[in-house]
């Protein structure tokens, strides 16, 4: 089968596109032939050794697919070949196959791939930072931070039908308008964004921060959340990891609280299936869509990577073998 390999923790050019070998179904196992895999912004940083995973090389990155199961290992118990599925891989997912342990593969149907693959990381990680991390309640104030990206567009989505008022916070007036169209009730952009969201609170403050970009975005919320406010801590897309001062969280008596979904998903097994089957369900309620900006072939994955550490992309983006 063909991949995308790296062979050191380098830039994003030094990824391969080349042989490698297929996987095998063992065990509780199947083998998926890859329709479509999604590209997220860790990634980028595995394949040069800036995450805090560092898998040994040589490696394939990515870490969501979706596609038809191929072959069956001889202990699973829940899925047949020709079955369309959904996973979280890991590491492996830029590839034209995958194997993927069957208790973390969900079930599609008719799902459209690229859909499926941004329900498991974007709205994954969205999801369980606003229900399980956040407890965001019906009528709060919540204020999203990269607006028009996947997990963003995600974030602005499950806001709503949890029932509270989102304010989305984005770079450009195009990148606004694709956050009012995911459901924003308020849109604004970073260079008043303390101001602003005074002024949109009526000096009150936000109760929850959905906080994917850090840097001077990470500040000026720290000085904007309301009493009992919970500051959501999902990464890092300015490249700055801010210092917080920790008097603010006394007085103004917020939290900050760190959402690792990755870490989730393994901690917290059946709470995980749980939350995909309800993001599952409202998918096929209608209740939320993803934005698919582009499918790209599995061979141009660096372009592609680079396009989203750049924070030049909107919505989420998929490789096709």
């Amino acid at each position: 089968m063909k991949a995308i390999v790296s062979h050191e923790f380098a830039p994003l050019d030094a990824l391969k596109y080349e042989d490698a070998p297929d996987p095998a179904a063992e065990g509780r196992k199947v083998v998926i032939r890859v329709e479509a895999a999604g590209v997220n912004y860790p990634d980028g940083l595995v394949v040069q050794g800036l995450y805090q995973m560092k898998p040994p090389h040589p490696f394939t990155p990515g870490m969501e697919v979706a596609g038809v199961v191929e072959t069956v290992g001889p202990d699973v118990r829940n899925l047949s070949v020709g079955d369309r599925v959904v996973t979280i891989c890991e590491l492996g997912g830029y590839a034209e196959k995958v194997a993927a342990d069957e208790r973390r593969v969900f079930p599609i149907g008719d799902m459209d791939s690229a859909d499926a693959c941004a329900l498991m990381v974007a709205y994954g990680t969205s999801h369980h930072a606003l229900k399980q991390r956040a407890a965001l309640q019906p009528g709060e104030t919540l204020c999203v931070l990269g607006g028009a990206g996947a997990t963003g567009i995600a974030a602005i989505q499950i806001g709503k039908i949890m029932g509270a008022r989102v304010i989305a916070v984005c770079s450009t007036p195009e990148k606004r308008k694709l956050a009012q169209e995911a459901g924003a009730d308020e849109t604004i952009g970073y260079d008043s964004l303390k101001d602003d969201l005074k002024a949109l609170t009526d000096g009150k403050g936000v109760d929850v921060v959905y906080d994917v970009v850090g840097g001077a975005a990470f500040d000026a919320c720290s000085r904007s959340m309301a009493r009992n406010g919970r500051l959501l801590i999902i990464g890092f897309a300015s490249g700055e990891i801010p210092k917080f001062p920790v008097n603010l969280a006394l007085v103004k008596e917020y939290a900050v609280v760190g959402v690792f979904w990755g870490n989730f998903t393994r901690a917290e097994p059946q709470v995980y299936a749980d939350n995909m089957k309800q993001l599952i369900g409202w998918y096929q309620d209608g209740k939320v869509k993803p934005l698919i900006e582009g499918r790209y072939p599995l061979s141009e994955a660096a372009g592609v990577l680079k396009r989203v550490l750049g924070r030049g992309a909107t919505g989420k983006l998929v490789l096709i073998p």
